[in-house]
């Protein structure tokens, strides 16, 4: 594929004056300047608006009500359990290898097209053939597929509006995602009460076609591939001196930034699930409402303010927001430990938005700080996805086991202290990155 912009103008910049300075033609700024402010079409910003919010759809339908299908169709819960499990180790180890993979592609926009159809098939193999192998295989490509997806998303954003727009630009795509989330949560949620649990996966894998048209409308030349993987431009001595894996893994930024993702989801994952059970053992009538609302309330608040995340963290940094994400979550979590009242609960909930509207545009965001001029953007998001997905694995199973043994007060005070190790952590260790991105 052609590479747009500065990427074709400087490999045909003859070195000399590359290495000149101000001395150089009087061309060279003309070459520069896209660089610094691409400027992608109305229709392929749009298209990647679109393709965010029916993908979300998609993978909304592989959530909770896999269970709750299978649950009618006999299966035991074991077998329910170890399909889960099947898909979860998957995405965990497919994080890196998935990552590798966008940064080798030629067509970013062809890998996610092919995924997204890999998806609906498996949403209708759950719905036409509900047997154990045909599940099992379907959970397999499922989570494959979605290891390559995240990438892409963020590789085709790269691409399109370069580190300059980065940060604006993944606070629009957090937007859509949520709202994405909350339409199909409410629509499959009605498709089941109303028809039955298999249509939950019949209209999964029709929003795959909806979802293709919109990625469709991504203009395959305005992704700019040196771009989109993180690779630097031959002029930015400072930034190509990155550009081999040993050195993109010998950063501290990335390495203490992976750290702190595993704390953030092992203070995380467990939390709601914690609080559903707590209860739900109180009370099972209004327990499904209230957990209903626990998730909504976050979704609209990340639909509110991600893009202001990403404009805040253009001016004051990455640190302060990272921070204030895991106080949120910190904070979260000492309330849950003595709160009991329903409404109160829901109100937590707001706490739960800022933390995740904040790590929703900065998780994307540092990475491609800190790997950018690297050419490895795409297998440092896959480095950072495997910290979270262990985080994620190890925080139910502690939490759970802290709960049955000390107490659900105990469990919530321990993932809270978890947060907070994270906030310190940040505090002291991690870098600011935001400066680099400014100079790209």
């Amino acid at each position: 594929m052609p590479i747009a912009g500065p990427s074709r103008s400087s490999d045909r910049q003859p070195a000399p004056e590359r290495a000149a300075g101000t001395d150089a033609c009087a061309d060279e700024p003309r070459h520069r300047a896209p660089a610094a402010k691409p400027a992608p079409s109305r229709q392929s910003l749009r298209g990647l608006d679109w393709f965010i919010f029916f993908l979300a759809d998609v993978q909304t339908g592989f959530g909770p009500f896999i269970a709750v299908y299978l649950t009618t169709q006999k299966w035991t819960q074991a077998q329910i359990g170890l399909v889960l499990s099947i898909g979860g180790i998957v995405g965990l180890i497919g994080q890196m290898p998935g990552g590798a993979i966008i940064d080798a592609a030629k067509s970013e926009r062809r890998v996610a097209g092919l995924a997204v159809a890999t998806i609906g098939c498996c949403a209708l193999a759950y719905a036409v053939w509900p047997i154990f192998p045909v599940v099992a295989g379907a959970a397999t490509l499922h989570a494959a597929a979605s290891c390559v997806l995240g990438p892409a998303i963020a590789a085709i954003t790269l691409g399109l509006v370069g580190p300059r727009g980065m940060a604006e630009r993944l606070g629009r795509n957090a937007r859509f995602a949520s709202l994405g989330n909350g339409v199909a949560a409410a629509l499959m949620g009605t498709c089941g009460y109303l028809l039955s649990s298999r249509a939950v996966f019949l209209v999964t894998f029709i929003l795959a076609f909806p979802t293709l048209i919109a990625l469709s409308r991504i203009r395959e030349q305005e992704i700019d591939v040196a771009r989109a993987h993180g690779r630097a431009l031959r002029e930015d001595a400072e930034v190509a001196r990155l550009s081999s894996l040993l050195g993109l893994l010998r950063q501290r930024a990335l390495l203490v930034f992976a750290l702190g993702v595993f704390l953030l989801q092992l203070g995380n994952a467990a939390m709601l699930p914690l609080m559903a059970g707590v209860v739900t053992t109180k009370s099972s009538e209004w327990a499904p409402m209230l957990i209903a609302f626990c998730i909504v309330v976050p979704q609209a608040i990340v639909a509110l303010t991600s893009p202001s995340v990403g404009a805040v963290a253009q001016r004051w940094g990455r640190r302060p927001l990272l921070m204030l994400g895991f106080a949120a979550l910190a904070i979260r979590g000492a309330l849950f430990a003595v709160v009991h009242d329903p409404v109160v609960l829901v109100a937590v909930q707001v706490f739960d938005g800022v933390t995740a509207a904040v790590f929703a545009v900065m998780i994307p965001l540092t990475v491609a700080d800190v790997a950018f001029g690297s050419g490895h953007f795409n297998l440092a998001q896959g480095i950072v996805g495997t910290a979270s997905g262990i985080g994620a694995s190890l925080s139910t199973g502690l939490a759970g086991f802290a709960s049955d043994r000390f107490g659900s007060a105990t469990a919530f005070l321990g993932l809270s202290g978890v947060a907070l190790t994270g906030l310190i952590m940040v505090a002291l260790l991690m870098p600011e990155t935001g400066q680099r991105a400014r100079r790209a």
